[in-house]
């Protein structure tokens, strides 16, 4: 991979990335609200091309919608009900932690992305094209609070502000997760679609608090738990220095002694973290650093969209 330029906070908007995932669409798996007429799912009756039920006429309905195939057969009444379709809401929720530094220079030598510049890149790209299909997109950094806040807006120009914001929430401090999750819940009102890009190095107990108030809401939530390969493979041999992130102690060690009780417990934690997930209903993928951004995103988007297909074709 070509270098970065760090100073410019374009470089999110991966040309890679965007040309693989343009034909595609973002898709909310339910209902959500909106102000335009647009290609999501609403929890309102309206007129549309997609239809989903019959209803009794009563006095004051719009005539042009009576089924006059069924009065033909019935005698009987009945107003045609079509699915509404509405403009989506998303907002993208991206840990700026200092743990999501994790390996920032042996990263950059290499010219790949760490942690945070992999979430950074995702979460760009995916306001690219929320914002090139019509829909509004919003974002929101954070550590232990709120670092940047760009309500969520349409319109290519609007990126711009997105990347800018990712460009200033350089990690540095701890994570609070309930509590960021609780604020995103808090300012949104209506029904929309949440994607969190962290590494979830959080206990879990306030992580599935935070998901479970967003879900209550029945906003359509996904979580994108990004983790670098030494994080999942503990390559290390040899004495070495661990130093500690936010706020852990640094730690002089034979990684040897301790591969095989790292990786158990590493195991027990995703199986955690993704059957949580599971049970309140989000939607979960655990991606690695080393894996192509540009095929995360694509099959993430191609399955949004098959599902949504399979529903409409029930």
């Amino acid at each position: 991979m070509a270098k970065r330029d760090v100073s410019d906070p374009r470089r999110f908007l991966d040309p890679t990335v965007i040309a693989r995932i343009s034909p595609l669409d973002l898709r909310a798996r339910q209902a959500v609200e909106g102000f335009l007429s647009g290609m999501h799912k609403s929890p309102v009756y309206g007129q549309s091309v997609e239809f989903v039920q019959h209803r009794e006429y009563v006095p004051g309905d719009d005539l042009r919608r009576i089924d006059w195939k069924v009065w033909q057969r019935s005698d009987k009444f009945v107003i045609k009900q079509f699915e509404a379709e509405t403009n989506l809401r998303a907002y993208l929720v991206v840990d700026s932690s200092e743990s999501m530094l994790y390996g920032e220079a042996r990263h950059r030598k290499a010219g790949t992305l760490h942690k945070y510049e992999y979430a950074a890149t995702a979460a760009a790209c995916l306001a690219y094209l929320t914002t090139k299909q019509q829909d509004s997109c919003g974002l929101i950094t954070f550590d232990e609070d709120v670092r940047e806040v760009v309500p969520p807006r349409s319109g290519l120009p609007h990126v711009d502000a997105i990347t800018k914001a990712l460009h200033t929430s350089q990690p540095r401090a701890k994570t609070d997760i309930r509590k960021i999750l609780q604020r995103v819940a808090e300012s949104m009102p209506q029904r929309g679609l949440v994607v969190l890009f962290s590494d979830l190095l959080v206990d879990r107990p306030p992580l599935f608090q935070g998901l479970e108030m967003l879900r209550h809401r029945r906003h359509d939530v996904m979580v994108f738990h990004i983790l670098d390969d030494d994080e999942l493979l503990f390559p290390f041999s040899g004495m070495t220095r661990f130093e500690g992130l936010e706020g852990q102690p640094h730690l002089l060690c034979d990684p040897r002694a301790l591969r095989d009780s790292y990786l158990e417990v590493l195991e027990e934690y995703l199986t955690e973290v993704r059957r949580g997930c599971t049970r309140i209903g989000v939607e979960y993928h655990l991606v690695r650093t080393s894996d192509y951004l540009d095929a995360v995103l694509a099959r993430f988007l191609f399955q949004r969209m098959s599902q949504r297909n399979s529903l409409v074709r029930r």
